[in-house]
C-alpha cells in the first residue's frame, strides 16, 4: 500500500511538472516582463504568504491584511524602491495597530506578529529580486539560468538522495535529506548554468564561470530547501499546501528561489 501510494506521488510529480514547466518557460520567454512577469512574480508571492501564514495559523483577519502589504511592498521594491523604505515602516505599523484593535488581548501577539512580519521578507521581499534580475542587462538569460539551476538542483538532489544517499544531512530539521543528495544539489545547480549558458551564449559568462555560478545557486537552493523545512517542522505540516499534485504548495516549489534568486542578483551586479 505505501508503495503504491509513493508510486502515486511519483506519478504525480512528473504530469504535474510535464504540464506546468512548457507553459511557464512560454510565459516568460515570449511575453513582456511589464506587465506579465510582474503579475506571475505578484501571484507567486501571495499565494506562498497565504501558505506561510497558514502554516503558523494566523487569524485571516491579520493574515489578509499582511497578504495585501505583503504584495504593496513587492510592487514598491520593483516598481519605486525609492519608496520601499516608506512602505515598509507603513506596512509594519499598520500590521501593529490591526493586532492591537483586532484582537482585544495582548496574549499571543508576537506568535501571530512574527510570521507576518517574516512573510513580507522571506517571500515578498525575496521574489522581487526576479523582477530586477529580469529587468537588467541580459535578463531573460540570468532568469533562465537561475530556474534551470534550481530546478536541476531540486532533481538532482531528489534522485540522487533516493537512490545513492546514505548518510543524513540535517535529520532534524529535514530527515529524508543526505549528504549525497546535497551533492546532487550542487552539481544540478552548475549542470543547469552550463545548459544555459550554451544555449543564449550569455555576454561575459564562460563556461567555467557558468558552472562556478551554477554551484552557488545549488548550494543557495539547498539551503532555501531547508530553511524552508524548519518552518514546516517547526509549524508541524509535512507540506505548505497540497495545491500542486504530487509537489506539495507553491512555498514548497519556490524556497530555493528565496535564497538562489537574491544571490544570483548578486553574482550578476559584479560582472
Amino acid at each position: 500500500m505505501q508503495k503504491g501510494v509513493k508510486n502515486s506521488s511519483f506519478i504525480k510529480r512528473h504530469v504535474a511538472g510535464a504540464l506546468i514547466l512548457p507553459v511557464l518557460i512560454a510565459f516568460v520567454y515570449y511575453l513582456p516582463p511589464w506587465p506579465y512577469f510582474l503579475a506571475l512574480l505578484a501571484v507567486v508571492a501571495a499565494l506562498a504568504m497565504w501558505e506561510f501564514y497558514t502554516m503558523y495559523r494566523v487569524p485571516a483577519r491579520l493574515y489578509l491584511p499582511g497578504i495585501a502589504i505583503g504584495a504593496a511592498l513587492f510592487y514598491l521594491s520593483c516598481r519605486h524602491p525609492e519608496y520601499f523604505t516608506f512602505g515598509v515602516f507603513s506596512g509594519l505599523f499598520l500590521i501593529l495597530l490591526l493586532r492591537l484593535l483586532l484582537v482585544t488581548t495582548p496574549s499571543g501577539c508576537m506568535s501571530s506578529l512574527g510570521p507576518l512580519v517574516l512573510g513580507f521578507f522571506y517571500i515578498a521581499f525575496s521574489l522581487s529580486f526576479q523582477w530586477l534580475l529580469r529587468t537588467g542587462e541580459n535578463g531573460l538569460e540570468y532568469i533562465f539560468l537561475l530556474y534551470a539551476s534550481v530546478w536541476l538542483s531540486d532533481s538532482m538532489a531528489y534522485y540522487v538522495g533516493t537512490y545513492l544517499g546514505r548518510n543524513k544531512l540535517y535529520p532534524a530539521v529535514s530527515p529524508n535529506k543526505t549528504i549525497e543528495g546535497a551533492f546532487g544539489s550542487v552539481a544540478g545547480g552548475a549542470l543547469g548554468a552550463v545548459i544555459i549558458k550554451n544555449i543564449f551564449d550569455i555576454p561575459g559568462l564562460s563556461g567555467t564561470e557558468a558552472a562556478a555560478v551554477g554551484a552557488a545557486l545549488g548550494t543557495a537552493a539547498l539551503f532555501g530547501d531547508l530553511i524552508e523545512s524548519m518552518f514546516k517542522r517547526d509549524a508541524g505540516v509535512k507540506d505548505s499546501s497540497n495545491i500542486i499534485p504530487g509537489h506539495g504548495g507553491m512555498l514548497d516549489k519556490i524556497d530555493g528561489f528565496l535564497a538562489a534568486g537574491p544571490i544570483l542578483y548578486f553574482i550578476v551586479r559584479r560582472f
